[in-house]
């Protein structure tokens, strides 16, 4: 299949936009592959550091076996992540079956986005991306390691990694997934649950009560959100092995792949004749691919965040452009929640990623002819695992989905466009996700009410405050004011608003969640309301549209150019939980076009 001309054109121009820092990486990651193996520089006394604790100290002073470094996220206050507990010692055992030693390189920390929202915790989420970055970086400058396994999942956890990845690009990366939780309470239902609290029809008893049924087991939270639009991202840009993002910790199937992955991992080394060095892997078409991915699968708006930055890392340089112009030409293929009402548990028994990757190869929307850790082009993951023998062997995949009120063909698409689009005008330049909102209110217009936290919005909520249609403006929450945190809180409250009959919409530089959904809300504004953005001009009252339709978004007062911009007063998201050894990132984080990144 020729590939469409939009996909083309977008990667084109991407090429063009990054020719300088795209050569420039590719030669730093050159010269340090022409080293050669990584240990053979170490002198003996640097070794004997290194393997002092290691079972298999003789082979890795003594042999040219392949050492594979470990960097993991585990803690067990993240369901997706608790899995990970015992995956080194599985690790290490699979690779000396294949011929290679492994080391625990190092830990990084991973935050739950769903213990600290709307909490100040939640101000250092954007930015444990970067120190994720960071803490995997000194965990690889041992350089001891012929490749790196990397075991995350989670919203800022994956995205550090692919920095710290791509900056050590001359080593191979395997991405190793640990699945998702099994299906609890229906997403639907507890959505109805959270607006009934926010009303205050049911008490904090029947809310637990429901949150508990909905978290229920190790495994990734099953709305489709930040985290499993990861995974998804990883399997798009090749670097899981097909098929792996949505199988189920704890299985037989799980534990067949994690050892597959090592073997990949003892393979692709410099040592060998399949070299694949991570830089190789991450270039501009694996990166169209992944937001060909975002697109089709209606997927978190945070990615628009981190793509940007994990490309950055591999001298790949996005902008918003691209992802409004790849959703206006790629069909939204499925309905999870927070837009339909099945989660990624359903999606992969209907087909999954295989069927999806098919079907946009078919339609000449995806890049076939990338470097993966599997060793075949994009094509390789349309194929589905299986177990034989306790090992995995793979076969075709689904060719026609199992159920269309899940999962739809190119040709037949619940739309024929992503949903994600690209909005400017005097109020700034950011985004909006409206695959999960109704056509009716893809344009609103009306008086705003203008807010310097969601907690204040909530409270006007509860005081009866919004008795008509409201434009909703929450400012100074972008990564130089407070660390750009989740507004995710505000989705239950505006939610009741629309109910009651109100058109409402959320304007912010802050971000939403990956489990946005109905409420139309244009995010990432910048520049930000902090750096003197056009946010911190708009008054209450004045008059806001909201046009995803065209793509604008202004404040409409007559006066609204000439004004003063309000300054920022961080007196409240300055200390406390940690916020105060944050500031110097603060000072110094990148806008959100660019990734709002610290590292690159």
């Amino acid at each position: 299949m020729t590939l469409h001309a939009t996909i083309d054109r977008v990667t084109d121009r991407i090429r063009e936009r990054s020719l300088k820092s795209r050569t420039a990486y590719l030669a730093k990651i050159a010269r340090a592959a022409q080293e050669g193996p990584a240990r053979a520089h170490l002198s003996c006394g640097n070794q004997a550091h290194a393997y002092a604790a290691m079972s298999d100290k003789e082979d890795m002073a003594t042999t040219r076996k392949p050492n594979i470094g470990i960097v993991s996220a585990y803690n067990d206050m993240l369901s997706a992540h608790q899995p990970f507990e015992h995956y080194p010692e599985r690790i290490r055992q699979a690779g000396r079956a294949a011929g290679a030693t492994v080391q625990v390189a190092g830990g990084v920390p991973a935050m739950c986005d769903g213990v600290t929202q709307g909490r100040p915790g939640m101000e250092l989420s954007l930015f444990s991306r970067d120190v994720i970055a960071l803490a995997a970086g000194v965990a690889l400058s041992h350089d001891c390691f012929d490749s790196a396994m990397y075991l995350g999942v989670c919203d800022k956890i994956v995205p550090g990694l692919i920095i710290a990845a791509a900056t050590f690009g001359h080593i191979p990366a395997v991405f190793v997934p640990a699945g998702p939780m099994p299906s609890g309470l229906p997403n639907d239902e507890k959505s109805k649950v959270r607006q009934q609290f926010a009303t205050g029809e049911i008490g904090r008893d029947e809310l637990m009560k429901a949150e508990m049924a909905s978290y229920h087991s190790a495994g990734t939270c099953t709305f489709y959100g930040t985290a499993n639009t990861n995974q998804m991202l990883m399997e798009f840009m090749g670097l899981h092995l097909p098929g792996s993002s949505f199988v189920n910790p704890n299985t037989p199937l799980r534990e067949a792949l994690t050892v597959a992955a090592v073997e990949r991992a003892a393979a692709i080394t410099n040592l060998g004749n399949d070299y694949l060095p991570a830089g190789q892997v991450l270039d501009e078409r694996a990166f169209v691919n992944g937001m060909v991915g975002l697109m089709a699968t209606g997927g978190s708006t945070n990615l628009v965040l981190h793509l940007p930055a994990m490309a950055r890392a591999a001298g790949v340089l996005l902008d918003i452009e691209d992802f409004h112009d790849l959703s206006e030409n790629v069909p939204l293929m499925a309905r999870v929640y927070p837009n339909g009402l099945a989660d990624v548990n359903h999606f992969h028994a209907a087909g999954g990623l295989g069927y999806m990757i098919g079907q946009l190869l078919e339609s000449g929307l995806l890049h076939p002819d990338v470097k993966t850790i599997n060793g075949t082009g994009l094509d390789g993951y349309t194929a589905e695992p299986k177990l034989d023998d306790g090992r995995v062997r793979w076969e075709a995949g689904a060719k026609d989905t199992l159920n269309d009120r899940i999962l739809r063909s190119a040709s037949d698409p619940f739309a024929k466009t992503g949903g994600l689009k690209q909005l400017e005008g005097n109020l700034g330049r950011g985004v909006i996700k409206i695959s999960a909102v109704a056509p009716e209110r893809h344009v609103i217009e009306a008086k705003a009410r203008v807010f310097s936290d969601q907690e204040s919005v909530k409270t006007a909520f509860r005081a009866g405050e919004f008795t008509e249609d409201t434009i909703v403006i929450v400012r100074f929450q972008g990564p130089r004011a407070n660390g750009m945190p989740e507004l995710h809180s505000l989705t239950p409250t505006l939610a009741v608003l629309q109910d009651r009959g109100l058109k409402v919409a959320l304007v912010t530089d802050g971000r939403m969640s990956g489990a946005s959904g109905k409420v139309p809300a244009a995010i990432h504004v910048s520049p930000e309301a902090a750096m003197g953005g056009p946010l911190a001009r708009v008054q209450d009252g004045d008059l806001v549209r909201l046009d995803a339709a065209s793509g604008r978004l202004e404040c409409l007062a007559p006066d609204f150019e000439s004004r003063e911009p309000v300054a920022f007063d961080n007196s409240d998201s300055s200390e406390g939980l940690g916020r105060e050894m944050f500031a110097a990132f603060r000072a110094v984080a990148g806008p959100a076009t660019e990734g709002a990144g610290v590292v690159v």
